[in-house]
């Protein structure tokens, strides 16, 4: 019982301490917390980012994301401008999760 107790708490601390990468794209850009914007090239873009299939395979903060189906199992919000001068950050999707991760750590911030 008192190993089964300790389980329980370590998976607690590492769920609290961990920032995983579940992100949600809302429709307008006052419901972001961060905005994106998509680049055509890898070497443009602040992160380089990979699509998981599932929410347990969510990075934390180094460019592996899960897309939430909704808003409240997020743990950021985005919104994609049409614009890259009027995102917080830019982004490139990569085909293959260890091309995934930060290419500039000025804006790593936004995403803790």
């Amino acid at each position: 019982m008192k190993k089964l107790l300790m389980l329980f708490v370590l998976v607690l601390c590492c769920s609290l301490l961990s920032y995983g990468q579940k992100v949600y794209a809302v429709e307008y850009a006052n419901q972001a917390e961060v905005k994106v914007f998509v680049v055509d090239y890898e070497n443009q873009a602040d992160l380089s980012v990979f699509k998981v299939e599932y929410s347990n395979q969510a990075g934390k903060n180094n460019g592996l994301w899960y897309f939430t189906d909704y808003k409240n199992q997020a743990d950021k919000t985005i919104y994609y401008t049409d614009y890259e001068n009027q995102a917080d950050i830019t982004i490139y999707f990569v085909e293959y999760s260890n091309q995934a991760g930060w290419n500039s750590n000025k804006k790593r911030h936004l995403f803790y």
